[in-house]
């Protein structure tokens, strides 16, 4: 069949080719519009145009079933196909997307995914399994046969490494640009005289072809889409569509092959391309993530920006873009604090359009535009004005859909739950605070009413997990208090749109959050992350997914001599079990865990101490939750194995001692370290013998426990003075760097009982100590302070 129709090749984010496309349809008024778009997303276009839909809005396409694999097409208010759907129903003419569909675009992601996976493989024995024949065959071949081996095309590219190099750049390089974007920007988006863009984007992607021949799987991938979008043509000159009257709306790429010179993809071949079943959405789309997507390689970076030219394209023309561009600039600053005046502006508006003259190019690109402001209005700092150019680059503008419009089972779901537990009101744009008592209400009579915050909390932190920005957890009215939890709701378009992306997990809200926690338990190596995935799981209500978690933990378990992990793990199933009832769960399958990891935990304690310093958070971190375990179940763990491996630590002179004194505490803050004792152990740990990193470590780890026990001690304070006193100049300087950290946690009331305990030991009474410390400082004192600056304190 020969045909010709009407090719416009744009790139999809183009102010310019919005512009000059809507002038090009007013002059051809063609019957049928087609564009590059899935063709089984035509349904959604009529949404697409109501009046309350606000782009930036996107097309998701997303798999039904496992394993899941999702398309976004984003449009802004200057995407040319957004335009070219709006001119088409404001002339009331037929519009359809006209590239492959998403169940074929999805099956052949998931074919390339398996062909890499089993490449990775074999990589070391061979690269692919495609016949280097063939391959060379498939990257020399013509557009006229191209289509004439579907199933070759298929697995080329399915195997074909990706594009090591990007011709895009090395494009940008030949024309003397910093980038593609500053390129395309300079010759195309200035581009204002009837009919050079479409020429000039039809002669780009003939270039491109050529030049990008040698990209088998790259290229094959676009012959496929190619010959699809003939087919779609061909069925609609059969269906009676004049040729002439058809024009097609498409990446500057594709333009040239768009005839019917070239072969359309036949029945057989359709039928043997691989398929996934999916599912379509329209989704609201913000700015922020239309500039930071990864893998579109149609973005741009700085969204807000383009739609500015696209208001100034419509209001006046390009020229004008640099003045407006600017006077945003500078108006952010001043908003910001800082003042730039009117001849500043004028002045970066004449540099910017300078710039541009050196490149012989009609009005400033953005990089010109950037450079001018960080000359003119940062007066040559980048920090003075990066900001303000990152809000007229990217902005912060959010898409909008009307209610109801395309939504997906989670999004209804989500609006179920919040009518059953009363949330509607919290659907708010301003933050609103909500307090939680999830004990049982015995004054209504339904399970629902009495429950009524339970239940809500349940939905809270599953949508925490599911990270959507809709609820933030907050500290609880009272620390103990495990019935109490507070909350704040606020709702954004940001909000719509993770919960949009949420249904690629689960069809519910409790169906996404349980699949989460299955992905996340598969790919799990970590006792402390599967442990807080078991008080996740309870917090959400997810029994099952509770018992996986405390399976998948019992198994990482097993082997682990992991004391911080052990601990932490412990410490978080305990608090499950604290907060079992009031959640309404039977916390006993979780006891026979804890006393396991307990009894790992404890005996792995003193071989874990033996670390460096970099260890000694974590492992501060891990004694204190076994023995708050020790503590809370003291009933049903023993107890007096840790107390035993505690004691082991603090008497021990081989391990770290920052650990060995923190011990120490824990067994003087239980009394299970008499006044004789604690004073023995200080009288060999503060030793002239003992090296000075060694002893003031082990009072640093001390000092970390109950200071309220320690500051009543007064012989304690007796044998540290007289340690300090005994040091050497080298040996205090070392000290006095743990002994500084050691006294960092403490209040300022504490440090001055502590003066006031080493006047008395001087002869000095109370009242006398505390009259000095009140005095100014002399200045051979502030000299003497200013001297410990040379210590290197820098990490306290």
């Amino acid at each position: 069949m020969s045909w010709e129709v009407g090719v416009f090749g744009v790139r999809h984010l183009s102010p310019m080719g919005a512009w000059h496309l809507r002038q090009y349809l007013d002059e051809v008024k063609p019957e049928l519009v087609l564009i590059e778009g899935l063709d089984d997303a035509t349904d959604l276009l009529p949404d697409v145009t109501r009046a309350e839909t606000k782009p930036p809005i996107a097309i998701l396409a997303y798999t039904s079933d496992l394993p899941v694999r999702t398309l976004v097409y984003p449009f802004a208010s200057y995407s040319p196909e957004y335009q070219a759907i709006r001119w088409a129903f404001e002339h009331e003419v037929s519009v359809e997307f006209f590239d492959l569909p998403s169940n074929i675009f999805l099956g052949l992601s998931d074919a390339e995914q398996v062909y890499y996976e089993k490449l990775r493989a074999a990589r070391s024995k061979q690269p692919s399994d495609l016949p280097a024949d063939a391959l060379n065959e498939l990257a020399g071949n013509d557009e006229q046969d191209s289509a004439g081996s579907n199933a070759e095309l298929i697995e080329t590219v399915c195997v074909t490494p990706e594009r090591q190099e990007s011709l895009y750049a090395r494009i940008a390089a030949t024309a003397g640009e910093r980038d593609y974007d500053t390129y395309w920007e300079r010759n195309f988006e200035h581009i204002a005289a009837r009919g050079t863009y479409q020429r000039s984007a039809y002669e780009l992607g003939a270039t491109i072809r050529e030049l990008d021949a040698d990209q088998p799987r790259w290229r094959a991938e676009n012959l496929i889409r190619e010959a699809y979008m003939r087919r779609r043509i061909e069925a609609a000159i059969a269906s009676g569509v004049r040729s002439e009257r058809i024009v097609a709306v498409v990446g500057a790429f594709h333009a040239p092959v768009l005839r019917g010179d070239f072969p359309a993809m036949t029945d057989e071949e359709l039928q043997s391309l691989p398929t996934r079943d999916s599912k379509l959405t329209l989704m609201p789309y913000s700015y922020f993530k239309l500039s930071s997507q990864s893998g579109y390689g149609a973005g741009n970076h700085a969204p807000a920006y383009f739609e500015l030219l696209w208001q100034t394209l419509e209001d006046a023309s390009v020229v004008d873009l640099s003045r407006r561009y600017l006077s945003r600039v500078a108006r952010q600053m001043r908003d910001g604090g800082t003042h730039r005046s009117t001849a500043e502006v004028i002045e970066a508006v004449r540099l910017a359009e300078t710039l541009a003259a050196f490149k012989d190019g009609v009005a400033p690109t953005l990089n010109d535009l950037r450079d001018a402001a960080v000359t003119l209005l940062g007066q040559g700092e980048l920090a003075a004005v990066k900001e303000s150019l990152a809000r007229v680059d990217v902005g912060t503008e959010i898409g909008n859909l009307p209610k109801g419009v395309s939504q997906t089972s989670i999004q209804a779901d989500f609006d179920r739950e919040l009518r059953r537990l009363k949330l509607e009101k919290y659907r708010s744009t301003v933050a609103q605070p909500i307090d939680l008592d999830l004990r049982e209400n015995r004054r209504v009579k339904s399970d629902e009413a009495a429950f009524l915050d339970l239940f809500r909390s349940s939905f809270f932190h599953r949508l925490r997990v599911l990270e959507i920005p809709f609820v933030t957890f907050g500290r609880t009215r009272q620390d103990s208090a495990t019935w109490a939890e507070k909350w704040s709701l606020q709702w954004s378009p940001e909000s719509e749109i993770v919960l949009v992306e949420a249904v690629l997990l689960g069809e519910t809200v409790e169906l996404a959050t349980a699949f989460k926690f299955h992905s996340q338990l598969e790919k799990c190596t970590s006792i402390a992350e599967a442990g807080a995935m078991v008080s996740d799981a309870c917090q959400c209500g997810l029994m099952a997914s509770m018992d996986q978690a405390r399976s998948r933990l019992q198994e990482l378990a097993v082997h682990s001599r992991d004391f911080a992990a052990l601990a932490t793990a412990a410490e978080q199933l305990t608090a499950v079990v604290r907060y079992g009832d009031v959640r309404r769960m039977n916390p006993a399958p979780l006891v026979p865990l804890i006393q396991e990891l307990f009894v790992q935990g404890s005996l792995s304690l003193f071989h874990s101490a033996n670390g460096d310093d970099k260890t000694v958070p974590d492992m501060l971190h891990g004694i204190d939750a076994m023995n708050k375990v020790s503590l809370e179940m003291h009933d049903q763990v023993e107890a007096s194995l840790w107390q035993r491996e505690l004691r082991r630590l603090a008497e021990a002179d081989d391990r770290n001692p920052i650990l060995s004194g923190f011990a120490c505490g824990i067994l003087l803050e239980q009394g299970l370290l008499p006044n004789e004792e604690l004073s023995k152990e200080v009288s060999r740990r503060l030793s002239p013998g003992v090296a000075a990193d060694l002893g003031a470590g082990w009072f640093e780890g001390l000092a970390r426990r109950n200071r309220y026990a320690l500051l009543a001690r007064q012989s304690l304070w007796e044998q540290l003075a007289d340690y300090v006193a005994r040091l050497d100049e080298t040996d205090f300087r070392r000290a006095v760097v743990f002994l500084r950290r050691a006294f960092g946690n403490f209040s300022a009331r504490e440090k001055r009982t502590i003066t006031e305990n080493l006047g008395e030991l001087w002869g000095m009474n109370k009242d006398a100590a505390s009259e000095l410390l009140e005095k100014p400082l002399t200045e051979a004192e502030e000299a003497t302070l200013s001297d410990l600056d040379e210590f290197g304190f820098d990490d306290l």
